[in-house]
């Protein structure tokens, strides 16, 4: 079903203003990054945002903005701090997107916020929706945001079929949000219309089972009003994702262990990690001939599963002792750290999980 056409658009006076009423009573309003103009403030967050849901990102913001309060300090600072910082959030594109965009204000803006929304979608990281945020929550300009929760709303609210995330659907998502913008909008009207639609969608127009009585907008639902809101949005065909295996070498000397620096592209790109085998390969020669470090086999863990974007990991973690003493890293990319040192450098997940398992076994075999 279709319903939706210009001169529908152009009628509906009411959908702003029942969803400003309603947030201003019903949505979020204490959240860390609300009640300020500050741009960088207001970037930092919505990119943390990004995939990533509000009660999981509050922490992290709070600890991000004691650290780096400001465009200057974020861009002054090493990488490794930054994604020290980002370890656990996922998505680790987004940190490294940050601080290139922080050097990249520096120098071509000097150190002032982007105010043009052409500028803003110039710095890495920062898309469309996301420069719109800015530019609402910020400056208080008129434009929309259409971020999955937005495109969930209008695909229930308008009846449209077809998966929001097709440039054809799409496209005419952005049109159908943009012509739904307040009249004679101000800052005021702007940030809290746009702070409802993230909210009405996080809130109440949820994926699965939503809270359609509570909603402002369920007397002229399409979805709602055709029993239709379990199949609408139209679901992105689900591909069978690849499963990739790879053995992580957890190897110890004394009470440290080895850790590698990733490269910079790619998955867990500058992130420290274990380092990483083949399956098929066996480990003492590996680290024999790979690493030149003469080991033993301690123990094995448990594999860990996980998932990517594009495709599932399965690690096989060795526990594996080094047979002698010698600290000496090989290469610039290494470090020894004991596990406490490890946990405070840019880790992802995974690699948490498996130095909390680690440490559990060496205590449990007095080698700590």
């Amino acid at each position: 079903m279709n319903v939706v056409d210009l001169g529908f658009l152009s009628m509906n006076k009411t959908f702003a203003d029942k969803l400003i009423s309603w947030q201003l009573k019903h949505g979020r309003h204490g959240l860390p990054w609300q009640g300020t103009n500050n741009p960088y403030a207001i970037w930092v967050a919505e990119v943390m945002l990004q995939q990533t849901q509000v009660a999981t990102v509050i922490p992290y913001y709070q600890r991000f903005m004691q650290v780096f309060p400001n465009i200057r300090s974020l861009a002054k600072a090493p990488i490794e701090k930054v994604l020290a910082l980002w370890s656990g959030l996922g998505y680790y594109a987004r940190g490294r997107n940050l601080h290139q965009a922080a050097c990249q204000i520096m120098v071509e803006h000097r150190g002032k916020f982007p105010r043009n929304m052409v500028d803003l979608q110039r710095l890495p990281g920062i898309g469309r929706s996301t420069a719109a945020a800015v530019s609402a929550f910020a400056f208080g300009e008129c434009c929309t945001i259409l971020d999955g929760n937005v495109k969930r709303i209008l695909a229930r609210y308008f009846g449209i079929d077809g998966c929001p995330g097709e440039r054809a659907v799409e496209a005419r998502l952005w049109q159908i949000a943009e012509s739904l913008l307040p009249e004679n909008s101000n800052r005021k009207t702007m940030v809290v219309y746009t702070q409802a639609l993230m909210d009405l969608g996080a809130l109440v127009c949820v994926p699965s089972r939503p809270h359609c009585q509570q909603c402002p907008l369920q007397n002229d639902c399409v979805a709602h009003g055709n029993n239709q809101t379990a199949i609408l949005p139209t679901a992105k065909l689900k591909k069978l994702l690849p499963v990739k295996q790879a053995v992580h070498l957890i190897i110890i000397n004394q009470n440290r262990i080895l850790l590698e620096r990733r490269p910079a592209s790619g998955i867990w790109g500058g992130l420290w990690c274990f380092p990483e085998m083949p399956v098929e390969q066996d480990g003492m020669n590996y680290c024999q001939r790979n690493l030149n470090l003469r080991v033993t086999r301690f123990s094995e863990l448990p594999r860990l599963n996980h998932t990517f974007t594009h495709f599932k990991l399965s690690i096989y973690p060795q526990v594996m002792q080094l047979a002698a003493h010698e600290f000496t890293c090989k290469e610039n990319n290494q470090v020894w750290k004991t596990i406490d040192e490890a946990m405070k450098l840019a880790i992802p997940t995974p690699v948490k999980k498996l130095l909390s398992l680690t440490e559990t076994i060496l205590q449990s075999s007095n080698h700590v």
